[in-house]
């Protein structure tokens, strides 16, 4: 028996989301679909680094699963891309340890939200950045997110609904990369909560736009309620971009 590691991409656009969910098209569920026709039936469990939300998109999502196959680990990639969607690609595969473990062994993620300036729609992005036609302070941004850089209990920055308990982060980066009408919110962190990103990037734009000051960050921390941040930003501007291990 092996333990195979994949990096795993995917337009996340037609999903339900990454965790399988009876009657709704959703990343897991096709690739288990994958597994089992290789396997002649037979059910294959994967485990991911984390779930992506309806809409979100991956660049480097990491799996793992176990197989008996002995196929060689040149062709899993070859075999595995053979029977997924067109919205699925297994990136890269290789063999790892018997007690790696894609969700506990992760000991950071890069996440990056894409946004389209501009007062009018691209019907070529509209499934892949956020369209945001209002304009921004650069600068005020900039002095908010080194409030956000370090250590921190996020959970005024997470859904009410998430499960943990324990809601103390690190981020260690956060950039804006201003590129050709576009803005790209580049987060790296050691873990992020359930939306924490896309509530950063809400709260961020909030910001952008005169709404609050800078130094707002620190009091909306402190308050340790979501009600206080900013607004959800869409999913489907989200890419979860790079696992580390």
């Amino acid at each position: 028996m092996k333990r195979l590691k994949c990096v795993v991409a995917y337009d996340g656009t037609l999903f339900a989301g990454y965790q399988v969910q009876p009657k709704k098209r959703t990343v897991q569920g096709e690739i288990e679909t994958a597994l089992k026709k290789l396997h002649k039936g037979a059910d294959v469990k994967i485990i991911a680094s984390g779930r992506t939300d309806a809409g979100v998109h991956a660049k480097g999502q990491v799996i793992h699963f176990d197989s008996e196959l002995q196929i060689p680990l040149s062709k899993w990639d070859i075999a595995l891309n053979s029977l997924l969607p067109d919205d699925i690609v297994i990136v890269k595969t290789e063999e790892a340890e018997q007690d790696f473990h894609a969700r506990f062994d992760a000991k950071g993620k890069e996440y990056r939200y894409f946004l389209h300036r501009s007062p009018k729609r691209d019907p070529f992005s509209r499934h892949y950045a956020f369209q945001y036609p209002y304009s921004l302070n650069i600068s005020a941004m900039k002095e908010a997110i080194v409030h956000l850089l370090g250590t921190h209990d996020f959970t005024s920055f997470c859904s009410a609904k998430t499960e943990v308990e324990d809601k103390v982060r690190e981020i260690k980066e956060i950039e804006l990369i201003e590129d050709n009408g576009e803005l790209v919110f580049r987060f790296v962190g050691n873990g992020f909560l359930y939306n924490m990103v896309r509530i950063l990037v809400g709260t961020l734009l909030e910001v952008g736009v005169g709404d609050r000051d800078p130094e707002s960050i620190l009091d909306i921390l402190d308050k340790k309620d979501r009600s206080y941040a900013g607004k959800t930003a869409p999913g489907h501007g989200l890419y979860l971009w790079n696992v580390f291990y």
